[in-house]
C-alpha cells in the first residue's frame, strides 16, 4: 500500500541527515517519489501531494508553492 511506504519513508528520512538533505533539495513530489523509489519505497508524486499537511512522526508535508505555478 502507498500510503505505508509513505508513512515509511518519511519515518527513515526523520534518521538520516543525507537523505532528508536530498528531500529538501527536490523540485518535485516526483523528483521525492524517485529519490523514495532508489531507497526501496514505492509511492507516486502524486500520492505525496495528496499527503500535504499530515503529519507523520516529527514531519509535516508540505507542498511549497510557486510563484507562477498553474494548479
Amino acid at each position: 500500500m502507498a500510503l505505508d511506504q509513505l508513512k515509511a519513508f518519511i519515518l527513515k528520512m526523520q534518521q538520516d541527515d543525507e537523505l532528508k538533505q536530498a528531500v529538501l533539495a527536490a523540485s518535485t513530489a516526483d523528483d521525492v517519489a524517485k529519490i523514495a523509489a532508489r531507497q526501496g519505497f514505492e509511492f507516486s508524486g502524486d500520492e505525496l501531494l495528496r499527503f500535504n499537511g499530515k503529519k507523520v512522526g516529527q514531519v509535516t508535508v508540505v507542498k511549497p508553492d510557486h510563484p507562477g505555478e498553474y494548479h
